[in-house]
């Protein structure tokens, strides 16, 4: 089903003429035209044009997307009703739908650490079958009617044949195999199996701030001078200066702001970034920083109690405020705001609902993580967290005996996405979450945890129902086979009629694990 999604064709720009290319000649930075209803080819930006794109083969969401010039869109996915220009950033299997298709095989081949319970019972199964098969033969070659050694090996072999343990070693890797591409389908990337059986266990969420709970798509609200030393647009040229060496969405959301209003931008030297604090560079042989408190305190400069007063309202209204130092003195601000998604507040109601302490770990400032909290309706959050703190208190969790799964996008998150039971990045996060994580959500939103959660749980119950399965034909079938019936009813198993049983107890199992397509997640 993946595989279809990816188109044979595309139409490329050479010299201002339309060509008709197979998908492998197209190359990176190749201008692409993309006409109303035609799948999107490999993944680019658009460079002409806008239009609405559906994308639910990716995201599993059904409502089409508004794109316009500098939007990313992603191969697979359909174009609405408008051409438009774009140019060609990943080709063949770098391509997010490729990515996609390589995950969903290898998740597939992963085995799940159930696999291992039905694997020991088919170590002790076997030779008990073996055995039960040589009494029978024994026993009815004794006791049994003329010819009794007839009886007695059609008997055994009717006996080996029906306890074949097929359907046990399919119970396991056919849900694993539907559920993943099931998963796929609703943009929830699973990594292996491990991860679809842990997430079943989770009984603690922490999720980050950033891009997590909000957008990730932060805006500047005011730029301001604590005195008159800096003008409030010196304030920001110094912000769009240091943050033009940034990839941080604040960053770009400074930078953005900057250009709008024209500011100039100063040459910067040794720039770097701290962690979970901020940044800092040489601008104009002037030791530049900015950041949160503790990137203040890390640069040696000390926020008196009234500038804290006069940035308090904002950080209460839910804002992030980064100051800016210059040469060890506090001398602005920047007030950025991030909306929180339309989807975060109820998605944690519902991983409430299922018994799951959601945790809220943030970077920010406590009066920020206070005004967020209280919309969400979360009780439990931390704010001021390194990347160190987020680690230590998975760690801490766990040792207290929880399952515990992280929810982040950043850099700062990996530490703690890699140590978690269970790891889940945004796709709209940095590779490097990504790559911590064991699970990834295509639409980057707290909805897909919940479907996460509710693929895990539904796949766990049909691996139990395809074991039972596997069994219970195997507890019913080994006796009848062995003639138990015989005394009582004259009813013996042809080996035909044992191969058809054993036949259809994988069908019965294989059947099963095909209803998680149907699966509502």
């Amino acid at each position: 089903e993946l595989l279809k999604l990816a188109p044979n064709k595309a139409i490329k720009i050479e010299d201002g003429e339309e060509v008709e290319v197979s998908i492998d000649e197209i190359e990176l930075n190749d201008i692409l035209k993309v006409k109303p209803g035609d799948k999107i080819p490999v993944d680019g930006v658009i460079t002409e044009g806008n239009t609405s794109i559906d994308e639910s083969m990716i995201t599993g969401e059904p409502i089409p997307v508004n794109k316009a010039v500098d939007d990313k869109v992603s191969s697979g996915t359909i174009n609405g009703n408008q051409s438009f220009l774009m140019k060609a950033e990943k080709v063949g299997s770098d391509t997010l739908l490729s990515q996609i298709i390589h995950m969903v095989n290898d998740a597939s081949r992963s085995r799940a650490p159930i696999q291992n319970l039905a694997d020991k019972v088919s170590g002790y199964f076997v030779p008990i079958v073996v055995i039960i098969s040589v009494i029978t033969f024994i026993v009815w070659s004794i006791w049994g009617p003329e010819p009794a050694y007839v009886f007695a090996l059609v008997n055994a072999i009717a006996v080996l044949i029906i306890a074949c343990p097929c359907a046990l070693g399919l119970a396991t890797p056919m849900s694993v195999m539907v559920g993943v591409g099931k998963g796929a389908q609703n943009g929830v990337l699973i990594k292996n199996a491990e991860a679809l059986e842990k997430m079943n266990k989770v009984d603690t969420l922490i999720i980050d701030k950033t891009g997590t709970i909000t957008e990730g798509k932060p805006t500047v609200e005011t730029v301001g001078a604590f005195n008159d030393a800096l003008s409030e647009k010196e304030v920001l040229q110094y912000i769009v200066s240091l943050n033009t060496n940034s990839e941080h969405p604040l960053a770009e959301a400074t930078v953005k702001y900057g250009k709008e209003r024209n500011a100039e931008i100063l040459k910067s030297d040794s720039f770097s970034a701290v962690t979970g604090k901020g940044v800092e560079a040489k601008i104009d042989s002037k030791r530049v920083a900015l950041g949160n408190p503790k990137m203040m305190e890390y640069a040696k400069a000390d926020i008196t109690s009234k500038m804290q007063e006069e940035v308090k309202s904002y950080q209460k209204q839910g804002k992030t405020v980064s100051y800016l130092a210059i040469d060890k003195r506090v001398l602005g601000y920047v007030v950025i705001g991030d909306k929180i998604k339309e989807t975060s507040a109820k998605a944690i109601k519902a991983l409430q609902d299922k018994g799951i302490d959601v945790i809220m770990l943030t970077g920010d400032n406590h009066d920020t993580a206070q005004a967020v909290a209280s919309e969400l309706n979360l009780a439990d959050f931390k704010a001021s967290m390194l990347p160190e703190d987020k680690l230590k208190e998975v760690e801490k969790l766990q040792e207290n005996g929880k399952v515990v799964a992280m929810a982040g996008d950043g850099i700062n998150d990996a530490p703690a996405l890699a140590k978690s039971d269970v790891g889940i990045a945004m796709g709209t996060g940095t590779d490097v979450a990504i790559e911590s994580a064991m699970i990834t959500l295509v639409k980057g939103d707290l909805n897909g945890i919940v479907k996460a959660r509710n693929l895990s749980d539904s796949v766990m119950k049909n691996i139990k129902q395809n074991l039972f399965f596997a069994l219970i034909y195997n507890t019913l079938g080994v006796p009848i086979a062995a003639g138990v019936l015989f005394p009582f009813f004259g009813i013996l198993l042809s080996p035909m009629i044992a191969a058809l049983a054993m036949s259809f107890s994988s069908v019965s199992v294989i059947g099963n694990a095909l209803r998680l397509r149907t699966t509502n997640v």
